[in-house]
């Protein structure tokens, strides 16, 4: 069974793997993210382990039994109790309830383990499996999102409140850790 785990260092290899085994499916429905990217591969993921150490981002992958990443999933410029929602999965798994389950367990975390409040996730209008992973997850339109913050595309951003936020399919656990 996937599991959702903090990224680390040790998940370069196989995080490099995923991004490119699926480069030109995401750049079907988000920007590419150039070759500087992978060319460049190392010092970013440094970086990012940096910001996480900082506490301003909180990275996930979504690792199959077999090693391999099946989705990232990430809190960015986590701050006043918000955090801006990035995700990505996949293709072999699209389609699946993949995205939707992870992004549910994500928000659990959000709340439980980051203290969060709310968070914030920008989608392209053309992007409407992401919007359905949104609705899904209990996010709401709040407004347009700034193309040039989301590749020059018209946009939308999603919206979840996570105090008091109990959607059908969030599994609920009491006071001793049972569901």
């Amino acid at each position: 069974m996937p599991e959702l785990q903090r990224l680390h260092a040790g998940h370069a290899p196989a995080v490099l793997a995923f991004e490119l085994a699926n480069r030109a499916y995401f750049a079907a429905s988000v920007p590419d993210r150039g070759d500087d990217f992978f060319d460049q591969f190392t010092a970013r993921y440094n970086a990012l382990l940096t910001e996480q150490a900082a506490g301003i981002c909180a990275f996930h992958v979504l690792v199959a039994e077999d090693g391999s990443v099946l989705g990232r999933f990430n809190l960015v410029d986590i701050e006043d109790h918000t955090a801006e929602l990035g995700y990505r999965v996949a293709q072999h798994v699209a389609g699946r309830g993949v995205a939707t389950t992870t992004v549910r367990e994500l928000c659990r975390l959000a709340a439980a383990q980051y203290r969060l409040r709310t968070l914030r996730a920008a989608t392209v209008r053309q992007n409407a499996a992401s919007q359905r992973v949104l609705t899904k997850a209990g996010f709401v339109p709040v407004g347009p999102a700034d193309p040039a913050r989301i590749g020059g595309e018209p946009g939308t951003w999603y919206q979840r409140e996570l105090v008091h936020a109990i959607l059908p399919g969030d599994r609920l656990r009491d006071g001793r850790g049972h569901r």
